[in-house]
């Protein structure tokens, strides 16, 4: 719900939306700082009213006192702000060989951080024990203890159930299908563990971090595999399954006969992807056995390699032709390992999307290299958690247990 605006009292409606510590912190989550008088003013709740829902916000720790006011005659009145610092968050990018553990304060702000090399598909135990250990390390490293964490934030390189955060069939992750994940965590780290896909958190990370004005956004991922994160009308779109944005399988006409991992021919991902375009590389006899050679070979100006990761750009393109049409998004953000590469991989998406796109949803349409890099999943993984912690409902909760 919008606040009204600070010059005019608040409808009836409005103010009885307000009326609980939960909706009235929400005006306080961007971080400015407000008098009492200017929170009654903007929700048309009695100072009264707004004075005991500041308290109880206040011995939460999640608002605190930020300075005063300018007088204009007598005492300067108080002000008051969000606190990010009040509790931590766990946030954690599992990727198909590396894991990321982050340490972040309420706003996103990093604290602590390790990165370790680590193949998924050693399994869930395995993996997950080491999230765990590096977890509680990286807590006192940042001077934080378990009793600050307000929860954990898990990206997973597969589909997953989002209500449950059971891993749904993933291709590359053997030993994780229908994994209790929550439940395992949950063992050591007692609070709410979110776990979604790796591609829907790095959406999430990058849009709160540099596109919030923008509703209708798509981060896509192109690295080991290729996949999307699609925000419509504001909201993170998971589809029936968890599987919404699964780009990677779809069908690009040039592929016909190139053999996917997944059993079809001519997917995206077996032409677009990493490890597609090194095969191919070497196919052309140019030493290349993984992404990071292909990235590489790309920045020492290799005409082949170059030529392949414009190819690729044009491969993902003539999938985004459709999803624009569809979707009509403001902005598509690149990301993964291979938009490190930058304007070669760029230029031939927006190669084909500008040609096969109808004019009317390109009119205004951004295409652009991801901003948060590889920072997109911790971002993300640290807003999962704080957007299920910090709602109305949960800031209720949270008083109310303590009293």
């Amino acid at each position: 719900m919008s606040p009204a605006p600070a010059t005019e009292p608040a409808s009836p409606d409005h103010a009885s939306g307000l009326a609980r510590a939960g909706d009235l912190f929400q005006l306080l989550r961007d971080g400015r700082a407000r008098t009492r008088a200017e929170l009654a003013l903007t929700t048309g709740l009695a100072r009264s009213t707004v004075a005991a829902r500041i308290d109880a916000l206040i011995a939460s720790g999640l608002v605190g006192p930020a300075g005063e006011a300018n007088s204009s005659g007598g005492r300067p009145p108080s002000r008051f702000a969000f606190n990010p610092a009040a509790r931590a968050v766990l946030a954690v990018d599992v990727g198909a060989t590396h894991v990321i553990v982050a340490v972040t304060d309420l706003s996103g702000k990093v604290l602590a951080e390790r990165r370790l090399a680590q193949d998924v598909a050693a399994g869930p135990e395995a993996v997950l024990g080491k999230v765990v250990k590096e977890g509680l390390a990286l807590l006192q490293k940042a001077g934080r203890g378990t009793h600050d964490l307000a929860g954990v934030g898990i990206g997973l390189p597969g589909p997953v159930e989002h209500a449950t955060g059971r891993p749904v069939k993933p291709p590359i992750m053997p030993g994780w299908d229908g994994f209790d994940v929550v439940r395992y965590v949950q063992r050591s780290l007692p609070v709410p563990v979110l776990v979604d896909n790796d591609v829907n958190i790095m959406a999430l990370g990058e849009r709160t971090a540099h596109w919030p004005e923008h509703a209708n956004f798509l981060f896509i991922k192109v690295a080991t595999g290729v996949g999307s994160g699609i925000i419509s009308s504001g909201e993170l779109q998971r589809g029936a399954n968890g599987t919404a944005g699964d780009l990677g399988h779809v069908r690009v006409p040039r592929g016909d006969d190139v053999l996917c991992r997944c059993g079809n021919y001519g997917c995206l991902e077996a032409l677009a992807s990493a490890p597609a375009l090194a095969a191919e590389l070497e196919r052309q006899g140019v030493p290349a056995s993984k992404g990071s050679d292909v990235l590489r070979l790309v920045s020492e100006g290799n005409v082949q390699a170059i030529h392949a990761l414009r190819q690729a750009g044009r491969d993902v393109g003539d999938v985004l032709a459709t999803v624009v049409n569809l979707l009509n998004p403001s902005v598509i953000v690149i990301g993964g390992s291979l938009g490190q590469a930058g304007e070669h991989l760029m230029a031939g998406v927006r190669e084909v999307v500008y040609r096969r796109s109808l004019p009317l949803a390109t009119s205004h349409l951004r295409i652009a290299l991801s901003l948060a890099g590889d920072k997109a999943a911790i971002l993300g993984a640290s807003q999962l958690v704080t957007q299920y912690v910090l709602s109305p409902a949960a800031i209720e909760a949270t008083i109310a247990a303590a009293g």
